[in-house]
């Protein structure tokens, strides 16, 4: 399969989860909130919630079902450094009122100046990231 047609395909299942629950539930799809929620009593809310969260880990399973190939990742980074990098991520998503799936996907389709500001923060933040860690051009 070529690459470029799971990216499609992840992209055009998340467009419409993200529709859809919107439409249906009347809520933004951001997975910090929904994790969030999970802690909480929120009656039928609280079964959505996990159905997000249960799709998101389920996601590579059915890929690999479906395609026959489990996907694979490539870490450059030792497991201390991945675990620092994620509690900054959540910091930073507790900092920034939402993460990057809810400001850069719900929050842009809704126009939103402040998931604007918020996604061009993150690539701003990841561009000096990867000049940093890759060594300035000469």
């Amino acid at each position: 399969m070529h690459p470029y047609w799971a990216g499609l395909a992840g992209g055009a299942l998340i467009g419409l989860s993200v529709a859809g629950l919107m439409l249906l539930n009347g809520r933004i799809a951001g997975i910090s909130g929904v994790v969030a929620g999970l802690g909480q009593d929120r009656g039928e809310r609280r079964w959505a919630d996990l159905a997000f969260v249960g799709g998101l880990i389920g996601g590579p399973a059915l890929f690999a079902w479906l395609s026959g190939e489990w996907p694979t990742m490539r870490f450059v980074a030792s497991l201390p450094v991945l675990a620092l990098a994620g509690l900054l991520v959540g910091f930073g998503t507790r900092l920034g009122s939402g993460c990057t799936s809810g400001h850069g996907v719900a929050g842009l389709a809704r126009l939103s100046p402040r998931s604007l500001a918020a996604v061009l923060t993150f690539l701003a933040a990841g561009m000096v990231t990867v000049a940093v860690l890759r060594g300035l051009p000469q």
